[in-house]
């Protein structure tokens, strides 16, 4: 089954007009950090898109506004980095801050992720980080929500044995939802062994802005990581 077949995993592709520096960047910076023109064999083998070749490989599906890929990329100039996003605004957001921070180890698919997850290579990423994804908090949009068999199963070729997936949300109904989806899938273990490694962010982290809006309206997040088997 195509995405074309699929609901969609994300809400709209673009809210307020872009600033005139925002609309400039999409035109001229993004072309040379967009994966969508990319040839097949390159994206087969992604850390061929990068120069030099990243010690780490990471994919972050649905950067949102940009701020955690940004902090991390800075934070790690010798990874490469992967950004999945459809929002226009945001993609906009993280081409403000490559620019403004001279940024080298981020490339971006400005797209429905599972659009690109085909295309890359087995067993060719480090990690994978899907970070307060939509929810889809009613019953009938469930099937929406990203963490399913089919989306697990690309994530489980993707990584490397060893590889982690990171998760975070802050909505309890979607936590238990991954749990359930993972347990089921068989192919990850979950690295929790006391609730202080659900309930603290990984070493590093620098946050979203989406975070700390749930922080302040009192939701609690929870961070998963999963290790791939084998």
């Amino acid at each position: 089954m195509t995405p074309d077949t699929h609901p969609r995993f994300f809400g709209r592709r673009k809210s307020r007009p872009l600033k005139p520096r925002q609309q400039r960047l999409l035109e001229e910076l993004l072309p040379h950090l967009s994966l969508r023109a990319v040839a097949e064999d390159a994206l087969g083998d992604p850390v061929r898109l990068f120069d030099p070749p990243p010690r780490r490989l990471v994919l972050e599906i649905g950067f949102g506004g940009g701020e955690h890929l940004a902090a991390r990329a800075a934070a790690h100039p010798d990874w490469g980095f992967i950004g999945a996003e459809p929002f226009v605004n945001g993609v906009a957001k993280l081409l403000s801050a490559i620019d403004e921070q001279g940024l080298r180890n981020i490339r971006v698919w400005d797209e429905d992720a599972r659009l690109l997850l085909p295309k890359l290579g087995d067993a060719t990423l480090d990690a994978v980080w899907l970070l307060y994804p939509d929810p889809w908090p009613k019953k009938r949009h469930h099937k929406r929500r990203f963490v399913n068999p089919e989306n697990l199963a690309q994530l489980h070729r993707l990584l490397k044995p060893g590889g982690e997936f990171l998760f975070a949300s802050d909505i309890a109904d979607y936590v238990r939802w991954t749990l359930a989806q993972v347990r089921a899938h068989g192919g990850f273990e979950w690295l929790a062994e006391r609730p202080a490694d659900w309930r603290t962010p990984p070493a590093g982290w620098p946050g979203t802005r989406y975070e700390a809006k749930a922080i302040r309206e009192g939701r609690i997040p929870t961070y998963l990581t999963f290790r791939k088997r084998g």
